[in-house]
């Protein structure tokens, strides 16, 4: 019950309540006590007017008219000449006098609370003002007891009425905000959870009916929330689906490659000079597709295997790179230029750095054949202090928008029609696992120029 939200609703709403009576009632108790002593100071100036109509009164009569005031005596004060109205005995002598002509809220709260903490009967003289203009001041001397039992009666009245107040509202309240709040909590609160036994069903996705602003606003944050969870559950299974695809006919073509390779011996044993030439270059290709069939097996499994680092000859590389992509330039105007230090080294696995400097290349050069008006790629290679700078550059048309805001999202960020996105996914998450970086410099309409880092030393980019 006091762990649940409308368990402490009722109680702070309990709580606030009594705070809000007790500041109510501190000002209260004072205005009964100023009240109290007006009202004697009342009785006496009319039992002061007995002795103004017969200046000779019995003792007796006297006595029972202080007694009918409750005071000791009655000083009035009438053109400038204080008498002695009615007197008697005092018990004691007078211990405090107080000034009601002209007090202050605050002189009246202090005094009603120091009089409710002090229980000891004192004498007190009263100064007031005499009703209807009856004289200039009118003093009087009283007990403090029967008014400290009087303010105690009325402050425990107070008291009981504020919490029968405090106990109605807080109810009020807490069926209010139960109607109003809580229930709408507990709607959105079991919409997650059956949302949560089947996220793949879109009919279980919550539908905003809240009336109250803030949890209509959190309704259609859910809302989103659950319609793109379960899309991406939907995507998520359709790319399981693709990869155990994808794993059934890489496992299916490393077979023919492998078998494609035994042929290879034949061709490099030829006397032709260009087939001679041509086929250290099919055997590295057909190697390498090899490679790529068993590395795309555990594409849909887990991540890339981790980089095998060795010290690459970048200039070589990027030869091997720009041979296979020139094959695919015939008939085209597509022309390759290179800025390479001589014996550049990078730190890197040659497999994988081969396959992210070759995706990017056969993606400039797929761009300015797609634009049918031929142009240059362009590489150029930079040895820092603390980093090897690759960047590959071309003169196509640069990159659409969707591309360019889905850059590196696998099945989102294809630059053609017809393209998967997947390879500048994959070749960011080979560099990842270099500890570079694989990032646009620029795309406008006089080209697209793509960066790699990869860092020297042990740290990440």
């Amino acid at each position: 019950m006091f762990n649940s939200l409308s368990g402490r609703l009722l109680i702070l709403t309990t709580v606030f309540v009594m705070i809000a009576e007790v500041l109510i009632f501190v000002p209260s108790i004072a205005r009964f006590r100023e009240d109290y002593m007006l009202n004697r100071l009342e009785r006496a100036q009319i039992a002061s007017l007995a002795l103004l109509a017969d200046d000779m009164l019995d003792p007796a009569l006297e006595a029972e008219l202080l007694e009918n005031a409750q005071v000791f005596n009655v000083v009035l004060r009438r053109d400038e000449v204080r008498q002695l109205m009615l007197s008697s005995d005092m018990p004691q002598t007078i211990a405090q006098t107080y000034d009601l002509r002209d007090p202050s809220a605050l002189v009246l709260i202090r005094d009603a609370l120091a009089r409710m903490v002090k229980a000891e009967n004192e004498v007190i003289r009263v100064i007031g003002s005499p009703v209807r203009e009856a004289g200039l001041q009118i003093e009087i001397t009283m007990e403090t007891a029967p008014m400290r039992m009087a303010m105690i009666d009325y402050g425990i009245r107070i008291l009981i009425l504020s919490a029968v107040i405090s106990i109605v509202t807080a109810f009020l309240l807490f069926l209010a905000m139960r109607a109003l709040l809580l229930k709408p909590i507990a709607r959105v609160v079991g919409h997650m959870q059956r949302y949560a036994e089947a996220p793949e069903d879109a009919r279980r996705i919550i539908k905003p009916s809240a009336s109250v602003t803030e949890l209509r606003e959190a309704e259609d944050a859910l809302r989103t929330l659950q319609t793109d969870l379960t899309q991406a559950l939907k995507q998520k299974e359709r790319l399981a689906q693709l990869g155990s695809a994808v794993s059934k006919i890489s496992h299916d073509l490393r077979n023919i490659l492998t078998s494609a390779q035994l042929f290879t011996d034949r061709i490099e044993a030829s006397k032709d000079p260009i087939v001679r030439r041509m086929a250290p270059k099919l055997v590295g290709s057909i190697t390498r597709a090899v490679h790529l069939c068993e590395s795309t097996l555990a594409f849909g499994k887990a991540e890339e295997p981790g980089p095998t680092l060795t010290m690459v000859s970048l200039a070589e590389l990027l030869e091997d790179v720009v041979e296979s992509e020139r094959l695919a330039t015939v008939g085209h105007d597509i022309s390759f230029g290179a800025d390479v230090p001589l014996g550049m080294m990078v730190r890197a696995d040659p497999e994988q750095l081969y396959r992210v400097l070759s995706n990017l290349v056969r993606n400039a050069r797929q761009a300015l054949m797609s634009r049918g008006q031929g142009g240059e790629i362009g590489l150029r290679a930079e040895d820092r202090d603390a980093t090897w700078v690759i960047e590959v550059s071309d003169t196509g048309p640069g990159l659409p928008m969707k591309a360019r805001d889905h850059l590196f999202q696998p099945f989102q960020g294809g630059a053609r029609k017809g393209g998967s996105g997947l390879g500048l996914a994959i070749a960011a998450e080979l560099v990842r696992g270099h500890g570079g970086q694989l990032k646009l410099v620029k795309t406008d309409e006089d080209g697209t120029t793509f960066r790699l880092i990869l860092p020297k030393g042990d740290g990440a980019v």
